[in-house]
């Protein structure tokens, strides 16, 4: 048996809850299903619509969203939802039987500098997963993810980071980004074509910094200002960081000095810029957005 633990997430609409998963549930992409004959791949999706109040599913990598009918209200059923889909892992059954098909899936890759000269990123039309992972070495990849692992076989490879449809590749200054990139390219879409797993497992926290751990808090865990700053960064920062192969994630906010702890990840993490995007970006737009209640961003990584 398996240990995996599902906790309930409340969405904005409240006719959909996520059920967020500490373990993976299928590898990458994302299926929908809207009644129980679309489900025929997927057992668990099948025995969830002989709920009578479930009316759609959508399944991640890492967690399960079910929309209901109006017969009931989630606060009388979502315990037992979550339940019977602990019971149904932990049993060891398969979420989506996901085909391996001969012919290789048509996938594109693509390679973008960064703003950080010690990173390329590497976009893709597949989906890689939902949640960002961040590998500082092979021993941390090949916890979790073989697609890390197999890029970490290149000796110039130092981290890699991947996130919703793109990787960030840091490497060492023994060879220049023009002489390898074609290589990496080529190798990430025949890795992706040929329907290899991205992540087995999602990594456990690491120390990024001397006694500091890595994100994420779950933003419900989350109340007040902390997670005020939090819907700001997601709107406002994190997309724009994301196009240049980066991430900026949330770590603490000390309410008495008014500081707020960020972690830099893939392109950002390491980059000349950083602490302008910091103070200039990120620091600003929290004064201006949140007044009296931010003195300094800082960067605990950075």
């Amino acid at each position: 048996m398996s240990n995996t633990k599902i906790t309930i997430q409340e969405t904005t609409n409240e006719t959909i809850i996520k059920l967020n998963s500490n373990t993976i549930l299928i590898n990458g992409g994302s299926y929908e299903f809207n009644n129980i004959d679309e489900a025929k791949n997927s057992p668990l999706a099948q025995q969830l619509f002989y709920l009578p109040f479930v009316k759609k599913i959508f399944v991640t990598a890492n967690f399960i969203a079910i929309q209901r009918f109006d017969i009931v209200e989630w606060k009388d059923v979502q315990e037992e939802v979550k339940e019977q889909i602990e019971a149904y892992l932990n049993d060891g059954n398969v979420v989506v039987k996901e085909e391996k098909v001969s012919k290789k899936e048509p996938i594109e890759v693509y390679a973008e500098v960064t703003p950080n000269p010690g990173v390329m990123k590497f976009g893709t039309n597949k989906a890689l997963t939902q949640t960002d992972v961040e590998f500082k070495n092979i021993d941390e990849a090949s916890q979790s993810s073989p697609l890390a692992l197999a890029l970490f076989n290149f000796p110039f490879v130092k981290e890699v980071f991947i996130s919703d449809n793109y990787l960030s590749i840091t490497k060492y200054d023994m060879v220049e980004w023009n002489e390898v990139y074609g290589e990496v390219r080529t190798f990430i879409r025949e890795y992706l074509a040929e329907g290899k797993t991205i992540i087995k497992e999602l990594p456990k926290e690491e120390l990024v910094a001397e006694g500091v751990k890595a994100p994420v808090q779950e933003k419900l865990e989350l109340e007040g200002i902390s997670a005020q700053i939090v819907d700001i960064l997601d709107e406002y920062i994190k997309p724009a960081v994301a196009g240049d192969g980066g991430n900026i994630a949330f770590r603490s906010y000390d309410e008495q000095n008014k500081v707020v702890s960020v972690i830099l990840q893939g392109a950002c993490s390491g980059c000349p810029s950083s602490t302008a995007t910091l103070k200039n970006g990120i620091e600003n737009l929290l004064k201006e957005m949140l007044p009296d209640q931010i003195n300094e961003v800082v960067a605990i990584n950075g």
